[in-house]
């Protein structure tokens, strides 16, 4: 279709580009005057503009087949990059969901940061990561897409170490940067591999390069595993998911985005790398494997967190595990439906949450209760977020599971098994943290507690109502992905009882989480195996002494082994040829005396000992 709007959807992500750079005067201290905040303005305004110009585009585009706007970008020899863009339903769908989510939390982040000093340094920052994660969801290049993620490392880095001056914040940021540089790399050396290989670099070449180029089975796993690597990272899946727990140290407005749209970013980027794990069992396996250990473990972990932004954390990396598993098994239709479910859901329960913060300058909720009564909007919105993220009806995530079992798709037992799991403690999760703060009798910290201003509360009220009506999408979502309903071959007794059976485990987790009893000081248990399974939730399965026992340690010592080849080897070669040029020079000038008959003799004898060196030498 030649609809201008649907055309021109490209130039979405360059509204927040344009937004960062028109906070530079105020970031870098250029102008004064005003303060910070008509740069806040300014950058609202570029993400409004994106809001709109996608709102239109995907009313023009829905139900219409998808087309590729493709821009020549390198041409050296048989090498030629180009730069595709994807216009369909599912990515201008998914450039809407960034571009108005984005628009909350910034609208959001007025109230939050409002005192902040670097406000203008904060939304370029938030322009920035809004740019980029805009160009990763129409982005239909591989060189493009891999760019993009880059640029979202270096943003996630920034935005993390804000608040720079403090230690840990800066210990956080670099381990977020490093940990997902580790999956970028390997991510790489794919792609490249790929290339090779005769795939051309867009995502929608890659269905008939995989049915007509079959690839040997050892190359295809490895091809695989390298593709799964950045994905890995991003969306913090086992075992690099510690660095999304850290990541907690930076602003909660940016804390809104990197737990709902930007680990999904990565997701995204697998969904439509899919066809390419078709060619390996092996590679299909290791999805299913990592989303498994990752959505049981991480939900393990966040029962036992009492830092209220860490219990919501390690749920982003559970269910971003499922997501994993539904790659894995070829639902990306259901994939997508995740990510879209859970992003609405877990951005409001961020909101929510930074609300708290914001009031009572804490978050730990062994601190807090009887927020009810005085932070009402808060209270609704964490309830309804709550609500949309275990899947009860009609919310969305009931229909992504109802979607999921309704027999188009081949599920099994076990998959049941997991989803039930999860569903379960995320219930008991959210239902504990639901009585610890906003139940109870008020704490010290609590009893003064106003609601949020409006804005804060208009973006918290505004979503509320965005997951109440999220229903609506996965009823009216064609099979966009799959060219057609795939054909399962579940069994009818999985098809016939599993929604039921994941409704019951979420209202389970609620009741355990009502009658569990709760410490408010968090006191140890007196039975040791108590102790130790708390111990072990709450710090992670000790995975990152584990790394420090490991990774940690090799990489040291080998650094120190290093330096001391460079001190005593390296350095020692280089000072011993300048000792022996210095003394031979010293030498050697007792041999300048100006007398021509000398320099004679001098040449003769040397001519003479090489010559008997090469006679002797050759026999």
């Amino acid at each position: 279709m030649n609809d201008v709007f649907v055309q021109t959807c490209w130039l979405v992500p360059i509204y927040s580009l344009i937004g960062s750079v028109l906070t530079l005067p105020w970031s870098l201290g250029l102008v004064r005057r005003t303060g910070p905040r008509p740069a806040a303005y300014l950058n609202l305004l570029m993400t409004l503009f994106a809001c709109l110009h996608g709102s239109i585009a995907l009313s023009r585009i829905w139900n219409h087949p998808s087309q590729q706007l493709v821009f020549d970008w390198l041409q050296a020899a048989d090498l030629t990059i180009s730069l595709s863009v994807d216009i369909s339903p599912v990515s201008v769908g998914a450039l809407e969901l960034v571009a108005g989510i984005s628009f909350l939390a910034q609208l959001y982040a007025l109230g939050y940061m409002e005192k902040d000093w670097s406000l203008a340094r904060f939304y370029g920052l938030m322009g920035f990561f809004e740019a980029a994660l805009s160009g990763l969801a129409i982005s239909d290049s591989l060189f493009l897409s891999y760019a993009l993620l880059e640029v979202l490392t270096l943003s996630t880095y920034l935005l993390v170490g804000f608040w720079y001056a403090q230690p840990l914040v800066v210990t956080a940021a670099r381990d977020a940067f490093l940990t997902k540089r580790v999956g970028d790399i390997i991510l790489l050396m794919g792609i490249v591999a790929l290339s090779a290989y005769g795939a051309g670099l867009s995502f929608s070449e890659l269905q008939s390069w995989v049915e007509t180029s079959p690839l040997p089975s050892g190359t295809a796993t490895w091809l695989g595993l390298a593709l799964i690597a950045g994905p890995l990272g991003k969306c913090a899946q086992f075992p690099l998911n510690l660095w999304l727990d850290e990541a907690m140290e930076g602003p909660n407005p940016a804390g809104i985005m990197r737990n709902s749209i930007v680990v999904s970013a990565g997701a995204y980027v697998l969904i439509k790398l899919q066809p390419v794990f078709i060619l390996s069992p092996i590679a299909e396996d290791a999805l299913i494997i990592v989303g498994t250990i990752t959505a049981i473990g991480a939900s393990l972990m966040a029962v036992a967190q009492i830092d209220i932004k860490r219990t919501l954390s390690h749920s982003t990396s559970a269910y971003l595990g499922l997501v994993f598993v539904a790659v894995g098994l070829g639902h990306v239709d259901i994939a997508f439906l995740l990510l879209f479910s859970h992003a609405i859901a877990k951005s409001l329960l961020f909101m929510s949450i930074g609300s708290i913060i914001y009031n009572i300058t804490n978050q730990n909720v062994t601190e807090m209760g009887g927020l009810w009564s005085r932070m009402p909007a808060t209270t609704t919105a964490f309830v309804v977020g709550s609500a949309g993220l275990v899947g009860v009806l009609p919310l969305g995530m009931f229909w992504t599971w109802t979607r999921w079992f309704n027999g188009n798709w081949a599920v099994s037992w076990w998959l049941l098994g997991l989803l039930m799991f999860v569903n379960a403690l995320s219930a008991l999760n959210l239902t504990r943290v639901f009585r610890l703060v906003f139940l109870g009798d008020p704490q010290p910290k609590t009893r003064r507690v106003p609601e949020v201003g409006w804005p804060m509360a208009v973006p918290m009220v505004t979503l509320t109502a965005m997951t109440l009506l999220g229903p609506w999408v996965p009823q009216k979502w064609p099979y966009w992905l799959s060219a057609t309903a795939p054909l399962g071959n579940a069994e009818l007794p999985i098809v016939r009882y599993s929604i039921a059976l994941i409704v019951a485990s979420g209202l389970l987790g609620c009741i355990v989480g009502f009658r569990l009893v709760l410490r408010r000081a968090w006191a140890r248990p007196l039975k040791v195996w108590l102790r130790f399974f708390q111990d072990l939730f709450a710090y992670d399965f000790y995975i990152e002494k584990a790394y420090n026992l490991t990774i940690v340690w090799a990489v040291a010592s080998i650094s120190k082994l290093m330096a001391w080849l460079d001190r005593y080897v390296v350095d020692g070669a280089v000072n011993l040829v300048g000792l022996v040029t210095v003394f031979s020079g010293q030498a050697l000038r007792y041999n300048v005396t100006g007398r021509g008959q000398f320099y004679v003799l001098t040449i003769a004898i040397a001519t003479g000992l090489l010559a008997l060196w090469s006679f002797f030498g050759l026999n």
